[in-house]
């Protein structure tokens, strides 16, 4: 059985088309605001204390996070040691 908004597409008219104006702007207005990151500048810890952080943690892979900061950490040791040999 279709249903009487189906078939008849005029009914609400003007005021439906005015309120459904309405409620698109309020969206619009509502939508603006600080971005996404600016939650994330007033973060007092730099990357690397986060990511020590979550080395340290219990959670499920975790470890990971560790193994690879060591590994991040030998591979600038060895580039600075690699770049301060005089020729």
């Amino acid at each position: 059985m279709l249903r009487l908004y189906i078939l008849c597409p005029h009914l609400g008219g003007p005021m439906r088309t005015r309120s459904l104006t309405i409620a698109l702007a309020l969206c619009i207005g509502c939508s603006g605001g600080k971005p996404a990151k600016s939650a994330a500048a007033g973060d007092s810890l730099t990357e690397r204390q986060r990511d020590s952080i979550l080395a340290r943690s219990r959670i499920p892979g975790a470890s990971g996070v560790g193994s690879a900061m060591r590994a991040a950490d030998s591979a600038s040791a060895r580039i600075r040691a690699t770049d301060s040999v005089s020729p």
